[in-house]
């Protein structure tokens, strides 16, 4: 993890770009990889852990509407999610991440794994859904890992 950490800090450093965070899931797990790496106060902004449905609401305006029609763990609130870091950073570079870490809180239709991501890089949005394995520790670092290896190839 701290090599891709790395890679997608000096991309951020090169091109002067700044990078703000949205975790459900991950619980700071990926603002933590990108501030173990010395010098990260020159590209990270700010992160938001926003665990319950409320916070995403409260802290980065995501419509109540979208997450009771089409759940938490979705790519609309994924998306919607991302455009909130945005909108409160002003980032040049954003993620969002939110899903079900397990081991409990899986469903038929959203698996324990299922985790959707919501991208901002200069302004370009995109989602994406993954469905991982493993327990709660995996799942949680296959969804960062995921999330650098995105930026980094963005980038």
């Amino acid at each position: 993890m701290s090599e891709r950490a790395h890679a997608l800090a000096k991309l951020l450093i090169d091109g002067n770009l700044t990078i703000s965070v949205a975790e459900s899931c991950t619980g700071g797990a990926l603002a933590s990889a990108l501030t173990s790496v010395s010098g990260a106060s020159s590209y990270f902004d700010r992160g938001y852990i926003a665990y319950r449905n409320e916070a995403k609401v409260a802290m980065l305006k995501v419509d109540s509407q979208i997450i009771s029609t089409q759940g938490a763990v979705s790519e609309d609130v994924a998306i919607a999610m991302v455009k909130g870091v945005v909108s409160q950073s002003g980032s040049d570079v954003a993620v969002a991440i939110t899903g079900i870490a397990g081991p409990t809180g899986g469903t038929i239709e959203k698996p324990i794994g299922t985790v959707c991501f919501g991208f901002s890089v200069r302004g370009n949005l995109s989602t994406s859904t993954q469905s991982f394995q493993g327990g709660r520790e995996e799942i949680v670092n296959q969804s960062v890992g995921f999330a650098l290896n995105h930026l980094i190839s963005s980038l």
